[in-house]
């Protein structure tokens, strides 16, 4: 194909595209509003899954219950995990991509404490729902002389880990890993009598670590989970949360509502004149 033959079916292309563009007819219009919605939820996908490296996965997850919301949050919840938020997850690939609680590393602050939050499956089942707490220390087992070291609180080579703060008496644990605890929480979720998980998280049983917060949205979630499959995590949510997801609701039906009345009557008024 010679240069003239390309420059005119580009040409013909362009006049095409304005035609479609700028067309008044309604039935284009509504193709066109269609094509639009589906090309700007594809640009929020992709840019989702380039952030979080979840690549034809979940980049986000709705939270359901309340283990690592604090005391004294201001009203609305900002900057804090509560049931009804939604948070991104960030794809994790090893150990060294998760900073500990123990580290009080104050470039690694999130969610009104140190260290990273986790999403993880316990015990790496898919058949169970998952966990979204903190990553408080790493584990480090021997496997040939069955013996541990933590290195963040100073023990090395133990038979059993003793961590007063963390809830942890006489634990002995398997494998390496790490030691996670709900913020809400009084114990880490490997302690006795409290045993979410009572082996320490391995990396591959990480869904991602959390990362932004979108809060209240996910109330919207819980309540189509919570009718499907007959739960009650919509009773989790705060109050507060609550009442400014229906603000936002109306906020959002409000602005285009307006537009259109303001559109009807500026036209009213040109045809008055």
């Amino acid at each position: 194909m010679n240069n003239t033959g390309f420059k005119s079916k580009i040409i013909k292309f362009k006049e095409l595209f304005f035609r479609f563009w700028r067309s008044q007819n309604s039935k284009i219009s509504i193709i066109r509003d269609i094509l639009i919605a589906f090309i700007l939820v594809f640009i929020i996908i992709m840019a989702l899954w380039a952030y979080t490296g979840q690549w034809l996965g979940a980049p986000m997850v709705a939270i359901e219950s309340g283990s690592m919301m604090h005391k004294n949050e201001p009203f609305g919840r900002f900057g804090t995990i509560d049931a009804g938020d939604m948070v991104l997850l960030v794809k994790v690939n090893n150990k060294n991509d998760v900073v500990p609680n123990s580290a009080k590393d104050p470039d690694n602050y999130f969610y009104g404490n140190y260290g990273d939050v986790i999403v993880y499956r316990p015990y790496g089942l898919d058949n169970v729902d998952r966990i979204i707490h903190r990553a408080m220390c790493w584990v480090e087992y021997n496997e040939t002389s069955r013996t541990c070291t933590v290195e963040a609180y100073g023990l090395y080579n133990v038979t059993k880990i003793n961590i007063d703060e963390l809830g942890l008496s006489n634990y002995t644990p398997t494998h390496s890993g790490f030691i996670t605890k709900g913020d809400n929480n009084p114990s880490c979720d490997q302690a006795a009598g409290y045993i979410i998980c009572s082996e320490p998280i391995k990396v591959g049983w990480i869904s991602g670590k959390a990362r932004c917060e979108l809060p209240w949205i996910g109330t919207l979630n819980l309540l189509f989970n919570d009718i499907t499959s007959g739960k009650n995590t919509l009773g989790n949510v705060p109050q507060d949360c609550i009442i400014c997801l229906i603000i936002l609701i109306i906020v959002l039906i409000s602005i285009p509502i307006s537009l259109d009345l303001y559109g009807y009557y500026k036209e009213k008024k040109k045809q008055q004149l």
